[in-house]
């Protein structure tokens, strides 16, 4: 007995001797005034945290380009799952929960209160700015989604996390803040933290008397009882829930189009439902604007403007139309809202198809940039450089024949009808993919039998007004993407020609009914769907290239995969182009660009990168024009170029450059690294179908991405030197290759990282004040690096 209790007590005491203790509270020095939470501490938050902390992606869901999202906080749940087998309750900020109490019952933590007494803090964030502070230097490899950070809920968790890693104080893997930004945010703290003041609030969620009428306007327009309207707003919200709307002022301000179920002029009760077609569950809701002030983030502003044109337009295509049946609303029922070719039967599919070409950019920037695109969900699925046209309206049999789609109904069904549940055992024999085919197989045979003599260039959309955008360039950096108008570039290995069928789908299944917080069998149906509708994309093109090598074109995008895999089916339907060379795909695009766009969308070929015969030119003599600068990098950008091998690295793919001229003024140039993939038909093992020795590069003038990998400074007098790095680099002396490159480029770790940043940024802002945000840094160059450790 006695043994027993000696037993009991030395084990108390071996486990009083392992306990943590709570790290000493930080030392502050309270300021003297008021510190102000807008005018002082919102600027520093966004410059140096909200660049990783803003989205569905931030670290902790820790969203720090608002107040609210400060205050709400971190949590250890991500959003972001590739495992999860069961739905995860949202946690959309400003959507899902209203009050700070709310939050901490959906397992948010504060970052921002503290424990301890007068002239000490023990917030989370002082806590982890000040390690930063205590240890500045950056080492090793950070990955802002890696498996082993942490989501600390208090200071003991924290100080043990940052014990084992010395170095991951924040700014994670950047240079810690100045002391002036530091002392300011710790008095902040010290004070409570305090948000905007209830007038600041007032004024910040309140709409300038400007954009107070446009949405009177635009609110009565949503609103319109007749039966008419409400479908065709309800229409126009399902497609626009995600954008950015920008009224025809001059405010350059922002609003979230949403679903309320109080009516215009009282305060909003928003309808927080999943999808833009979910039911509302009430009677009667209400189409509103909510003006956004958080700080706008690149990455998730996709504008869309609401002007007078936009107005009589709406009218032309869907009031002033002729419908095909008597106008009718139509419930919400889970699987028949899923498919809009069912919900929206009774508009014209030309009007429903006009829509889409009129913002075609938009468009296709919300599968490239909406929650859908990340990493294995869908961005992998795609080539990382390609082209983007559109049947013309008069051309797209389902257009000019709308039976044809009622009769494939059938077919047209996508996976989102199953809802964020999708059980992983419907994938096998997945029904949706022999849908796919059987619809596409049925489309090609029917454009046989009324198309016999195949498609010319007048099937192909040229475009009307100067702001449309006929043909697209869709780059994938890897973990990312962009999409921007015109054909920029050298010619890519595939081509789109996307029909009305196509892009309503696309758009429902990867930007409509995708929920990011569904479940592994959704994310994984998505992701297959996405696949066909590649496939579908692809081949339709086909159908305007010769027929004698349609197949060995097909195989060609797709080694290693086999040929009875893919959904490719030739109807034997002709081209009546008349190719006279024999490169048909270049000789197609060239007409298509020269000869059939309409001239007033001012798209033509990016004369530098477009050199399709690899007719690349020499370096200048001298680099005095943006000319000069432009003809350098086109001359070091052959395929297989060592340098871009040896950058070969998932982590960089967009590099930023700043030429700094003699005059006293600066260029910018980006640089785009296009990995070479055999096929993209892969779940996983991505690597296995790279060739770094037939990557390719772009350079492009102006900013092209949201989230750059690298920046590069360079004076015009160094110009030679920069540029010999980059066409003769020695990969057998990795050591001097990274020595002369370090003058150049920007790693993560430099002490003045954050100079060169702010630069970036704002030259961004100026360039293009409407459609710039912030930066994202999440995915800036993983590595630290050097002299000492080039060796």
């Amino acid at each position: 007995m006695k043994y027993t209790h000696f037993l009991f007590v030395l084990c108390l005491l071996l486990l009083a001797s392992c306990a943590k203790k709570a790290p000493e509270p930080i030392q502050v020095q309270i300021p003297t005034r008021p510190v102000n939470y807008l005018h002082e501490v919102k600027p520093v938050l966004d410059k140096r945290c909200a660049v990783c902390h803003s989205c569905y992606n931030s670290p902790c869901q820790l969203k720090l380009n608002s107040y609210e999202g400060v205050d709400r906080g971190g949590s250890k749940k991500a959003v972001y799952n590739a495992s999860r087998l069961s739905t995860m309750d949202p946690t959309r900020l400003f959507i899902d929960a209203k009050t700070t109490e709310e939050w901490r019952t959906k397992d948010f933590h504060t970052v921002t209160e503290s424990t301890a007494g007068d002239g000490v803090n023990n917030s989370l964030m002082l806590q982890i700015l000040n390690h930063k502070m205590e240890n500045p230097a950056s080492t090793g490899d950070y990955f802002s989604e890696a498996d082993d950070l942490t989501c600390s809920e208090t200071s003991i968790e924290l100080d043990g996390y940052l014990s084992k890693h010395p170095n991951r104080g924040m700014p994670f893997g950047f240079p810690p803040l100045t002391k002036e930004e530091f002392e300011l945010i710790a008095g902040w703290l010290a004070q409570g933290a305090k948000g905007p003041s209830d007038a600041e609030q007032e004024k910040l969620t309140t709409p300038l008397p400007a954009d107070a009428a446009e949405i009177v306007k635009w609110e009565t327009f949503f609103n319109n009882s007749d039966t008419k309207h409400a479908v065709t707003a309800r229409y126009l919200y399902e497609h626009l829930f995600l954008a950015h709307i920008k009224f025809g002022t001059d405010t350059n301000e922002y609003y979230e189009f949403l679903r309320s179920k109080t009516p215009p002029g009282e305060e909003i009760d928003l309808i927080d439902s999943v999808r833009p077609y979910d039911d509302p569950e009430v009677d009667t809701f209400y189409y509103r604007f909510r003006k956004i002030h958080s700080t706008i983030v690149h990455k998730t502003h996709m504008v869309f403007n609401f002007d007078n044109a936009q107005m009589a337009r709406f009218k032309e295509l869907f009031i002033e139309s002729k419908w095909l049946q008597t106008p009718h609303l139509m419930g919400y029922d889970e699987t028949e809202s899923a498919n809009p070719f069912i919900v929206f039967e009774q508009i014209p599919p030309k009007s429903r198809y006009q829509f889409l070409l009129d913002n075609a950019h938009y468009v296709i920037m919300t599968f490239i940039r909406g929650p859908v695109c990340r990493g294995q969900i869908a961005l992998n699925s795609i080539a990382d450089h390609f082209w983007v046209m559109f049947m013309d309206p008069e051309a797209d049999l389902s257009v000019k024949y709308p039976a044809f789609l009622k009769l494939q109904k059938d077919n047209l069904i996508m996976p989102i009808e199953k809802g964020s549940k999708f059980p992983v055992r419907d994938l096998i024999g997945n029904k949706y993919d022999k849908a796919i085919d059987r619809y596409y197989k049925a489309r090609q045979d029917y454009y046989m039998a009324l198309n016999y003599e195949g498609l010319n260039y007048d099937a192909i959309w040229k475009g009307n007004d100067e702001s449309d955008t006929p043909l697209l360039t869709i780059y994938r950096h890897f973990d990312s993407g962009s999409v921007h108008k015109g054909v920029l570039g050298d010619l890519p290995r595939t081509m789109w020609v996307m029909d009305y069928s196509l892009m309503e789908r696309l758009y429902y299944a990867l930007v409509a009914g995708f929920d990011v917080y569904g479940t592994v069998g959704h994310q994984l149906a998505i992701r297959l769907y996405m696949d066909s509708l590649r496939e579908e994309g692809e081949t339709y093109f086909l159908n305007f290239m010769p027929e004698d090598i349609r197949q060995e074109m097909v195989e060609s995008w797709y080694k290693g995969v086999s040929p009875d895999k893919l959904i490719f089916h030739d109807a034997g339907m002709p081209t009546q182009i008349k190719y006279t060379t024999a490169k048909p795909k270049q000789e197609f695009i060239e007409y298509v660009v020269n000869n059939h766009i309409n001239p007033v969308t001012n798209i033509s070929f990016d004369k530098i990168n477009y050199v399709p015969d690899n007719n690349f030119p020499e370096l200048p003599t001298k680099y005095e024009t943006m000319e000069d600068y432009m003809q350098a990098f086109r001359a070091v950008s052959k395929p297989g170029t060592a340098f871009f091998s040896f950058v070969t690295d998932f982590n960089a793919n967009i590099v930023y450059i700043r030429i700094r001229k003699n005059d006293g003024t600066d260029a910018v140039v980006t640089m785009v690294i296009n990995r070479w993939h055999d096929n993209v038909s892969f779940l996983f093992k991505e690597k296995n179908t790279l060739d770094p020795s037939k990557d390719n590069v772009d350079f492009l003038q102006g900013f092209h991405g949201s989230y750059p990998n690298y920046f590069i400074d360079v004076h015009q007098d160094d110009l030679p030197d920069f540029f010999d790095i980059l066409d003769h680099l020695d990969e057998t002396d990795r050591e001097e290759t990274l020595k002369r490159f370090d003058k150049y480029g920007i790693n993560r770790a430099e002490k003045d990282f954050w100079q060169h940043y702010d630069w970036f940024q704002e030259r961004f802002n100026k360039d293009q004040p409407v459609q710039s945000g912030l930066f994202d840094l999440n995915r800036y160059y993983y590595r630290t690096f050097d002299q000492s450790q080039m060796e």
